[in-house]
């Protein structure tokens, strides 16, 4: 999937010895110009994009891995619920109905394979203005590279790390340790810093990604000096700022705020929304077109049905143009990313966060019953949703998918060629200013300053209204609360919890629930867990769907699972397995050196 190169076979006859003119889109033609390296670069945007997009976006299965969210699927077997009985290395791994691990293994090593392209060719060009425009073309690979390898050694742990582009068949690759891989891409980083522009069109890598993602890096090393430097040299650089006043499209939203304004798609891309530093395009035009972002159909409840009225009428329909039209002000939801209680209730401990203010946040009861065909039969018409009758009775069939709160702010994407929308085409934030703050906090608290993260915290969380912490207030699970206050539905919540787990492991500091961990046991005792455990009330308390699947979750989970066909075909080296998972008994010691570092 993605890693293993395959040979195909020739056909019987000797047509294929007859010598062909090189296409004009050979390789040798394509890139030996820098508008061909460009080209290849491209694709790696687009590779990113759809992350976001389409039905099923890999981003959920990023989030549903962790404690802010799980599956809500509930009408059938498959989706990832049960995660010890279906999360294994040969099961279905790249489906919008299942789980899109596959997807990241694939798509992380299609990014990397672009990027080398990119890196192994970088000095074929002859018509380079200037030195500086080949450094800054190689400086964006190198990005691309190191985002992918970010995201697949907090996924998967060791991996195989190339470095450069394949040009024929290989089956003999082997697991690197995790932390060479990371200490490569931080040196790639650090050299493309200074020769990536700080302005490029949005869409493209400015220094400012460059900063954001060496700051990830430096913090999944353990050097927090670095990852403080490196986020304040991003932070202090006088190209972005935290958006605190209203801007954009304001007459079209009268009585909201900045909150929300931050989040509609006609302004994020704004020159004046100095806020964004990486964004995903995503436009009804676009190149290859995703078919949308979906955010709606994946993050909203489905609440169209399976919601009764106290008199045991059908309460909710959607149907658009009626008087109560919630399809169209809401999106037709399904309820496939179900976040749990820790995301609607638990984290929100100020009533004036913008964040969670009427308007920006919904409650079930917040809608009302809307169904036309119960006007003047039922008194609950047009009146608020309700969970339970008066006699305590609960009159919502299926509590799990159609019935929680969620972010409309974050959302609501509107999408006026489909009458039902699911949420539409929308530039998407890959990296912006708010976790660059958080990151700089967290750095901060692996050092014991508590006051310096506080102060960093607090710069998103009065921008959203709420009261400052104080230092006493201020420990790691405040730096996670806070960003799944700020960045639900954009940050990868599994590979930065899953980072924090190997760094509580790496160091042996004390973690906020009174443990320790340390590396040798990583897969049977880990943060990651340990966390999901105490804030969730789904994963191995007995909690099952309509259709019988019960939720489960076991520490080695804190990785994925490496695809079995990556490793099956790999027939002349060793891809290691994950601890827990089948094929693990199998390994070999990873590589820790870079025999060729070359580029």
């Amino acid at each position: 999937m993605g890693l293993i190169v395959l040979v195909m076979a020739p056909s019987c006859d000797d047509d294929w010895l007859t010598p062909r003119p090189l296409s004009f889109y050979a390789p040798e033609n394509t890139f030996n110009s820098a508008s061909g390296l460009w080209g290849a670069l491209v694709a790696c945007e687009r590779n990113m994009r759809h992350e976001y997009t389409g039905d099923g976006p890999p981003i959920l299965t990023e989030h549903i891995f962790t404690e802010v969210a799980v599956e809500g699927t509930t009408d059938k077997s498959g989706p990832a619920q049960d995660l010890n009985l279906l999360i294994t290395p040969d099961a279905n791994l790249n489906s919008a109905d299942f789980n899109r691990i596959g997807w990241y293994w694939l798509e992380g090593y299609n990014g990397i394979k672009y990027a080398n392209t990119v890196i192994s060719r970088i000095n074929d060009p002859t018509d380079y203005a200037s030195e500086a425009e080949r450094n800054h073309i190689l400086g964006t690979a190198y990005f691309h590279r190191a985002l992918r390898y970010y995201r697949l050694t907090n996924q998967f742990g060791d991996v195989p790390l190339i470095l450069r582009e394949i040009t024929e068949p290989r089956l003999d690759f082997y697991s690197t340790d995790r932390e060479v891989i990371l200490r490569k891409m931080k040196q790639d980083l650090e050299w493309a810093e200074p020769w990536v522009p700080e302005v490029m069109d949005r869409g493209q890598v400015q220094k400012g990604a460059v900063q954001h993602l060496l700051t990830k890096v430096n913090l999944a090393l353990g050097e927090f000096d670095d990852a403080i430097a490196s986020a304040s040299r991003l932070i202090n650089g006088g190209q972005y700022a935290l958006m605190t006043e209203r801007f954009g499209a304001i007459s079209s939203y009268p009585g909201k705020n900045v909150v929300w304004d931050l989040h509609r798609p006609e302004n994020k891309s704004l020159s004046t929304n100095r806020e964004a530093i990486l964004m995903v395009m995503d436009r009804i035009d676009t190149d290859g077109n995703s078919g949308g972002m979906s955010s709606m159909r994946q993050a909203v409840p489905f609440w169209i049905t399976n919601i009764n009225t106290p008199n045991g009428n059908r309460g909710t329909i959607d149907q658009p143009g009626i008087e109560f039209d919630h399809v169209t002000n809401y999106g037709r939801g399904i309820g496939r990313l179900r976040a749990t209680w820790y995301h609607q209730s638990m984290i929100w401990d100020d009533e004036n966060d913008l964040r969670h203010a009427p308007g920006n946040w919904m409650n079930m009861e917040d809608l009302v019953y809307n169904n036309p065909g119960i006007k003047g039969i039922d008194d609950y018409y047009g009146k608020p949703l309700q969970f339970r009758n008066a006699q305590g009775q609960v009159l919502v069939v299926d509590t799990i998918r159609s019935w929680f709160s969620w972010p409309h702010y974050k959302v609501f994407v509107p999408q006026p060629q489909n009458i039902r929308p699911a949420g539409g085409h929308s530039d998407w934030y890959i990296f912006r200013l708010a976790e660059t703050y958080l990151l700089r906090a967290e750095a901060h608290m692996w050092k014991g300053n508590a006051a310096a993260a506080a102060a960093d915290i607090n710069a998103v969380r009065t921008r959203a209204g709420a009261a400052p912490y104080s230092p006493e207030q201020v420990t790691m699970s405040t730096v996670l609360d806070e960003r799944a206050r700020e960045l639900y539905y954009e940050e990868p919540r599994n590979t930065e919890l899953t980072r924090i787990a190997f760094l509580y492991a790496k160091t042996g500091i004390q973690a906020p629930n009174g443990k320790t961990y340390n590396r040798a046991s990583f897969s049977e005792d880990n943060y990651y867990y340990d966390r999901i455990m105490s804030v969730t009330d789904y994963y191995n308390k007995g909690v099952f769907t309509r259709h019988g699947d019960t939720y489960t979750m076991s520490p080695y989970h804190v990785l994925w699972p490496i695809p079995a066909d990556a490793i099956n075909a790999n027939t002349l080296g060793v891809i290691n397995q994950n601890k827990g998972y089948t094929g693990f008994e199998n390994n070999v010691p990873a590589l820790t050196t870079i025999e060729d570092p070359g580029n």
